[in-house]
């Protein structure tokens, strides 16, 4: 059983925040909000931070998510203030864009009820075959990049679905921006918290993809050497 672990602790749907950042996401965000709302029996509360130009966040309100509205400033500053914005014990994040299978939120809240503090979605291990090949293989890079330097093994360091215990949300400074994903993983990890990694199908995504590969690849390597660094020297 894990450290953190305690007796009488469970937490059901209703203790969940499903949280994501959204921009220009009209052909998806409707999709995933029903998967939500079916999985959870509607009881899972939503937030989006969202700098859209198009319906989206009219999208969202209609589906009953809490949409706080911001300048577009990046994946990071988006993810990190939904997922600050969580009012619930357990924190989900992921993706606007359909990719994700929101089936498992369930599956994420027994980790988290057998005591972890993290639960992160590890799509690389059944081979992500959707994923386009560079994106990919840039994946597996980062993983073996920051299991390098952390001295720990782990398959999929830039996932968008996880579930968080909220304490270690609110315990953590995130400093991130295009590396947030990995930054909400190494910070944990590095600092003890019980993490585990648990494999899932990763989707076709709906609409257009937003990041450049090889800026956001490069500014994803640069955040893992960074906060990793960073853990070493606390």
């Amino acid at each position: 059983m894990p450290r953190g672990a305690s007796a009488g602790e469970d937490y059901s749907v209703g203790d969940v925040s499903v949280v994501m950042g959204t921009y220009n996401e009209e052909e998806a965000i409707a999709t995933v909000l029903e998967d939500v709302d079916r999985v959870t029996d509607g009881q899972a509360e939503v937030v989006c931070v969202d700098g859209s130009s198009d319906r989206t966040p009219e999208i969202a309100r209609d589906h009953g998510a809490r949409v706080i509205e911001q300048e577009p400033q990046g994946y990071g500053v988006a993810v990190r203030e939904a997922v600050l914005s969580a009012d619930r014990p357990v924190v989900v994040t992921t993706d606007c864009d359909d990719t994700y299978p929101m089936e498992r939120i369930p599956d994420f809240l027994d980790r988290i009820n057998e005591g972890y503090d993290v639960v992160s979605g590890d799509r690389i291990s059944r081979g992500a075959k959707t994923m386009p090949w560079l994106n990919r293989q840039g994946n597996r890079t980062f993983a073996l990049l920051a299991s390098l330097l952390m001295g720990t093994r782990v398959a999929d360091t830039t996932t968008g679905m996880r579930a968080y215990r909220q304490h270690v949300i609110e315990d953590i400074t995130w400093t991130e921006n295009t590396g947030l994903s990995a930054e909400l993983l190494i910070r944990p990890l590095m600092r003890g918290y019980d993490v585990c990694e648990v494999p899932i199908e990763y989707d076709e995504r709906l609409g257009e993809t937003k990041l450049d590969p090889f800026a956001g690849g490069a500014a994803i390597a640069k955040s893992i050497v960074t906060v990793c660094l960073e853990e070493r020297a606390r």
